[in-house]
């Protein structure tokens, strides 16, 4: 598949949303709402349940799957209040020491003239500061979209895994046309030049795994092997991570992110009489 094909396998019809997720991995999950500061937001959903036996923390953005449902869940753009409700959770999960895990499916955090007045960016930064600092492990899934800000909102993480045919980027291919060439029907070219899909982010080092997924979702099979699947190495990854001392937790996760799109000189151009000439001007 090129990288476009996967963008919009992305967004299939038949994909699953972070509920099946929840419904197929989780057990005895207990939905709990609100941000306790405007209200709940539908797009975000997050709970406490069982992985394996063990308690974990669970914060998923949906999209839903039916028409009634998406507009629900307003198609997975989240609101302040959705992200203010997770950072809700992910404080407690760091007060009861539970480890934390993020399903990542969105075109991008809702961009409405009312999210904006009710401190969308802030709501975000928030996120990206407490999980850079959050004393329990986080292992966040791309499972299909992860658009911009409202993606990364819950990928600050340990681990960061993607299915196979999901991508992240900072714009959508679609979006990126325009604004380059001003021309919708230049987003195979977009996609391509982001590098936006699994294989690309894992090769860069911003990912930690690709979760192979199923030609068919719809195939039972197929769908109960991955979940099996996807189980295990989560549970052998989460206790990986619990193993690991705790200020030596938080300096991995800084350092990873620290590194992302860090200049690695392999041109041959010389940095060094760059900084002179800046020096001499």
């Amino acid at each position: 598949m090129t990288s476009y094909e996967k963008v919009l396998a992305s967004r299939g019809k038949n994909r699953l949303t972070a509920i099946s997720y929840i419904e197929n991995l989780i057990t005895d999950f207990v939905e709990l709402h609100g941000d306790r500061r405007y209200g709940d937001d539908s797009a975000i959903i997050t709970g406490l349940g069982l992985l394996g036996g063990k308690p974990v923390t669970v914060v998923g953005i949906e999209k839903g799957t039916e028409t009634a449902e998406k507009i629900k869940h307003n198609f997975g753009a989240a609101h302040p209040e959705g992200y203010r409700k997770a950072l809700r959770q992910f404080k407690l999960a760091e007060k009861f020491n539970r480890p934390v895990i993020c399903f990542v499916d969105t075109s991008g955090a809702f961009c409405g003239i009312d999210a904006e007045e009710r401190g969308q960016g802030q709501a975000i930064a928030e996120n990206l500061a407490e999980l850079m600092t959050l004393k329990v492990p986080v292992i966040s899934i791309i499972i299909g979209e992860g658009g911009s800000g409202g993606a990364i909102a819950l990928a600050v993480a340990d681990e960061v895994w993607m299915l196979s045919n999901a991508y992240y980027s900072v714009i959508s291919p679609e979006s990126c046309a325009t604004i380059l060439w001003k021309d919708v029907n230049k987003a195979e070219d977009a996609a391509n030049a982001l590098k936006i899909t699994a294989d690309d982010l894992y090769s860069f080092g911003i990912i930690e795994k690709i979760c192979e997924e199923p030609q068919d979702f719809t195939i039972e099979e197929d769908r109960e092997k991955f979940f099996n699947q996807l189980s295990i190495e989560l549970q052998i990854k989460l206790n990986e991570l619990k193993n690991i001392d705790t200020d030596l937790l938080l300096d991995n996760r800084y350092n990873k992110f620290r590194k992302i799109g860090k200049y690695e000189e392999n041109s041959g151009f010389n940095m060094s009489k760059l900084n002179t000439l800046y020096r001499m001007l």
